[in-house]
């Protein structure tokens, strides 16, 4: 099942009218069985922890997957949290220093229950599915997902507060005849032996082993040809493509999968729903009469500036549609970055989000690497996005020359609140 190759989180609408999840390279619906490892009850919220299909890699191989129908829990809930690690065959954790976690992102479509059976014997996703995505805003499909995060997943919290919840299986939402269900849209990046650790997690293209061709028949991410003056980023990181490797290295392949937990609660009256917005520091918003596009570029390249310590600052003006009020907020950041802060339009600050580095070996505290990025739980209530509000989403990373750098901004929000929490 061959696909074109663009973003695996973005829609190609002039060859399909449905939207399509578009892979780095072949989507592969993989074997194997996912599994629920176990269920336990907390008050009236529930969890459970799945391992997704596993996939394999070798040294400085890169592995860009499409993981369709993973396990999630069944029925009208509110989801409270969703938080992934990546484990190897044994159920341990692998290191950031290992296989890089680029990023993972939770993706929800509707598949037509009289296809499913297709579907599953023909890996055929081209019928029968339809994609849905966020309430964020990025044109076409592109930051479709309702969680996600990369190498900063392990110390970063995804927890919603009482009574908050995202929710889903509501049958009102669903169309006849379809079945809600999910998928992960997952890259790794396997840096055993690579000839530079740093450049392979941030798929710097010269530091890979491409096709001779290879700018010839990309297309980037407005399906024009890729340009020689790309230096690195996700149209270099497709799947089975490898990092170069230090002369003479050698070792042995493994199988990995995706470990991820789950919380929620049995949807009723007294849930509040949240609305996911995905804000990018990369969107290039612009308008066609009373049309507002935001042309979102997914990442960005960093160029070093001289040789000062003052940080890359980059910045996006995005316009809210709809507002709300916070009640959470952080961010997707790679390695390198400072901090992510979101203001409001008279300035004042919404939620800046920290990162926090390892300091040694084990896996969750990877010396250098990022290894969570901090939240903001303001009080319900006393932080208020105006509907039209113009939102300054500012990015920073130090001032060094990166490629395929992310500035992601979470925000959950509550159109309304419970009598109780009014301020």
């Amino acid at each position: 099942m061959v696909m074109s190759s663009c973003f695996s989180f973005m829609v190609n609408t002039r060859i399909m009218s449905e939207v399509m999840i578009l892979s780095l390279s072949i989507i592969v619906v993989l074997s194997g069985t996912t599994y629920s490892i176990f269920l336990e009850s907390e008050n009236h919220i529930k969890s459970a922890t799945f391992v997704s299909k596993s996939f394999e890699v070798g040294p400085g191989k890169i592995a860009s997957k499409a993981l369709y129908d993973i396990e999630f829990p069944k029925g009208h809930i509110g989801v409270k949290s969703f938080d992934a690690e990546l484990v190897d065959e044994d159920g341990k954790s692998v290191p950031l220093y290992e296989t890089y976690l680029h990023h993972w992102f939770a993706i929800k479509y509707n598949e037509n229950i009289t296809m499913s059976r297709y579907i599953e014997q023909s890996h055929d996703i081209s019928k029968g599915i339809n994609y849905t995505r966020n309430d964020g805003a990025c044109r076409g499909f592109l930051l479709p997902h309702y969680w996600g995060l990369g190498g900063e997943s392990r110390g970063t919290s995804s927890n919603l507060p009482d009574p908050f919840a995202v929710e889903f299986g509501n049958p009102k939402n669903i169309p006849h005849g379809f079945k809600e269900k999910w998928l992960f849209d997952i890259m790794v990046i396997d840096t055993r032996g690579a000839y530079s650790r740093k450049g392979c997690t941030e798929c710097r293209c010269d530091l890979l082993n491409l096709p001779k061709d290879f700018y010839n028949v990309t297309r980037d991410i407005n399906e024009q040809p890729l340009s020689l003056n790309y230096k690195g980023g996700l149209f270099c990181c497709k799947d089975n493509l490898q990092c170069k490797l230090r002369k003479g290295f050698h070792g042995p392949t493994r199988k990995l999968s995706l470990r991820y937990k789950i919380r929620w609660v049995d949807w009723d009256e007294h849930q509040v729903p949240l609305k996911f917005y995905i804000l990018d520091t990369t969107d290039r918003v612009r308008t066609n009469g009373s049309s507002t596009i935001h042309d979102c570029q997914a990442e960005y390249t960093i160029p070093r500036i001289g040789h000062g310590d003052f940080p890359h600052v980059k910045k996006a003006n995005i316009p809210m549609k709809k507002g709300g009020y916070l009640i959470y907020g952080t961010s997707h950041m790679h390695t390198g970055v400072v901090n992510a802060t979101l203001y409001g339009q008279d300035g004042r600050v919404l939620c800046t989000s920290t990162p926090k580095y390892g300091t040694g070996k084990e896996a969750g505290n990877e010396r250098g690497y990022l290894v969570g990025m901090s939240g903001c739980y303001p009080k319900p209530g006393s932080v208020e996005i105006k509907d039209g509000e113009i939102l300054t989403l500012e990015t920073r990373y130090q001032n060094k020359f990166r490629t395929g750098a992310m500035g992601f901004f979470y925000i959950h929000l509550a159109e309304q609140l419970p009598n109780i929490l009014k301020i």
